[in-house]
């Protein structure tokens, strides 16, 4: 458990757990409700959708750049303060990003946005993590990332609303809000601790030079994606193959919620068992659940539970988070960070292959076979990694 000022109150695991979920609910909410508020801020910046899309490119791209920047630069501070700057930044940048003057100016702000993101998520996870019994580090990261899930139930439904309502700048207003409750209940709740004395951006870098870091964030990479080729077409899918009404499409995206929810609640208590076995599982299980979905979308029943299943695979997201503490020795920081890179890059390449699959003239429902792919591949990596592992245990004895 990380050290406390003799002054200061000590909180429970969950409560910190709890506000540290809230923080993941800002970022998966204005991570999930830009796709929702794609056609109105459009419009009203003057593009057209298309061109539209690449503000939720360009803050993809800022996850992916600044999940190692900030690892790298914050390895000397303390998590707390590093927490509180991450979350701030955040802040800030929605903040900013309701008042762009231009299309422009609002992509620079997204890219800037999403800059703590990744690197957030990094230091909830291991801050989580040291409060509870090794055997329980799962369950604690699930928690923490049950706020992203949440968020695609809730924060994605409420941002949305509030878009129509009073217009899309408001959307990243409610973001930005979320994201200053979560700065002041970190600085209350979460206990000061003090950096370690030997913290370096090199010892941080070192997690590059381990083959399994990398395994395993291909792993996240290319698994992950199946299940984003699948979420990024859905409600097109719905009302295109499914022809399910307009009332219908928001209760089975928030299904897909519930599911992530669920998965996250259960699936790392079986994970702190048996991480690498979990890992495996998982893939393989999202592997069947994306194959079934080009059959089942043609009834709004069937496809609903297939949804829920797809969605209670984002748990590996948890699963490979232990699995880059164990594998990246004492660079936690930066590998903990970089997960939730490969989570971006799975968001870029699932809904990129998908739309190849469209365009080619296989249907909506052709990603879900692209997904299967996806899990597949993520599955062999996995395997690799396994092996890799084996054989260096074999050698060492």
């Amino acid at each position: 458990m990380t050290g406390a000022a003799p002054t200061q109150r000590t909180w429970s695991p969950g409560v910190v757990h709890t506000v540290l979920a809230l923080g993941g609910f800002a970022i998966g909410t204005t991570e999930f409700a830009t796709m929702s508020l794609l056609p109105a801020f459009s419009k009203g910046m003057g593009v057209d959708a298309p061109t539209g899309g690449h503000v939720i490119s360009a803050y993809a791209l800022g996850v992916v750049v600044g999940a190692p920047l900030f690892a790298v630069l914050g390895a000397k501070l303390s998590r707390r303060n590093l927490l509180v700057i991450l979350m701030g930044w955040f802040a800030l940048g929605n903040a900013l990003s309701a008042f762009a003057p231009s299309f422009g100016a609002l992509l620079a702000l997204r890219f800037v946005t999403g800059l703590p993101h990744g690197a957030y998520f990094g230091v909830a996870a291991l801050v989580a993590a040291g409060l509870v019994p090794e055997a329980r580090r799962t369950v604690a990261i699930g928690r923490v990332l049950t706020g992203l899930a949440v968020a695609t139930i809730v924060g994605v439904p409420l941002a949305n609303l509030v878009g129509q309502w009073l217009g899309w700048r408001w959307g990243f207003g409610v973001v930005a809000a979320l994201a200053a409750l979560t700065v002041a209940l970190v600085m209350v709740v979460v206990a000061a601790d003090r950096p370690d004395k030997d913290a370096s951006p090199l010892r941080e870098l070192g997690a590059l030079r381990k083959a399994q870091v990398w395994l395993t964030l291909a792993i996240g990479a290319v698994g992950f994606g199946g299940m984003f080729a699948v979420y990024t077409y859905l409600t097109a899918t719905l009302s295109a193959v499914t022809h399910a009404s307009a009332y219908a499409v928001p209760l089975v995206l928030a299904v897909f919620g519930v599911g992530m929810t669920v998965g996250n609640f259960v699936i790392p208590r079986f994970a702190d068992r048996a991480l690498m076995p979990v890992a495996g599982g998982l893939l393989a299980f999202s592997a069947v659940a994306l194959a079934i979905y080009p059959f089942a979308a043609t009834h709004l029943w069937s496809i609903t539970i297939v949804v829920a299943a797809i969605g209670i695979g984002g748990a590996l997201g948890a699963v490979l988070q232990t699995r880059l503490m164990d594998v990246a020795g004492d660079a936690q920081s930066l590998a903990a960070a970089l997960n939730h890179s490969a989570f971006n890059t799975a968001n870029a390449l699932g809904p990129w292959l998908g739309g190849l699959a469209i365009t080619a003239g296989y249907g909506l429902t052709s990603t879900g076979w692209v997904g299967c792919g996806l899990a597949l591949g993520g599955l062999a990596i996995w395997a690799v990694a396994l092996l890799v592992e084996r054989s260096g245990t074999s050698r060492s004895d």
